[in-house]
């Protein structure tokens, strides 16, 4: 299966280096690029691709409001954001606008490629220390959730996987905290996507924090 991305940045030398770079990967194909948040917007509409590359600091449209449009249609592509961990405040209202991770640019290659595949794939780039370093900042802001989700209908196991997710932990962590398998951490994860309607592990560890299942550091 071949990857299918838009790179949106604002700087010319920065997407024609990524373009380079996954040009020698074979299941990766740059469809188009943009350099600013409404062009990516109409790109992304124009040749639908799986993922956008997506800046924050763009003239006019910044990444997080085209992160918003893009993530908001039907049949959306999913979105990674193009960032530096000193951006949090971008990173706090990208994961509101339904981005489901986010690169840091000087990442090494494999890296970068390894998270668009792992985006693409309906899952979500959230490294467990960037979890509890961002999220729980995020979090913690005193803003309420714009739309919160139900969450009367989980179980109470998937509101003990819910709490783990929450604390950044992978399932393979999570099996063993709770002493099942990984098969089985991983099936308690899908249906909380699916009752608690998040796009994807980003929204469920929102959610566990603004629920009260998992409180940020002090």
């Amino acid at each position: 299966m071949t990857v299918r991305v838009v790179l949106a940045d604002d700087q010319p030398l920065v997407r024609n280096g990524l373009r380079v770079l996954m040009a020698d990967a074979p299941d990766i194909d740059v469809v188009g690029e943009a350099g600013t948040g409404a062009e990516a917007v109409q790109l992304v509409r124009d040749t639908g691709p799986d993922v956008a590359v997506m800046d924050i600091r763009m003239p006019g449209m910044d990444g997080i409001e085209a992160t918003g449009l893009i993530t908001a249609a039907a049949g959306a592509a999913r979105v990674l954001i193009l960032t530096t961990f000193d951006d949090d405040e971008y990173i706090y209202g990208a994961l509101r606008a339904g981005a489901s991770g986010f690169l840091v640019k000087d990442m090494a290659l494999d890296d970068i490629l390894g998270a668009i595949r792992v985006v693409a794939a309906g899952d979500a780039l959230i490294a467990p220390s960037v979890t509890r370093r961002l999220i729980a900042e995020f979090a913690a802001r005193p803003e309420p959730a714009p739309h919160p989700r139900p969450v009367g209908n989980i179980t109470q196991r998937e509101r003990e996987v819910l709490t783990l997710v929450g604390r950044g932990m992978s399932n393979s962590e999570i099996a063993a905290h709770l002493y099942i398998s990984v098969a089985t951490a991983k099936a308690h994860v899908a249906r909380l996507l699916t009752k608690l309607e998040a796009r994807d592990r980003v929204q469920l560890v929102i959610t566990a924090y603004e629920i009260g299942l998992v409180t940020p550091p002090r």
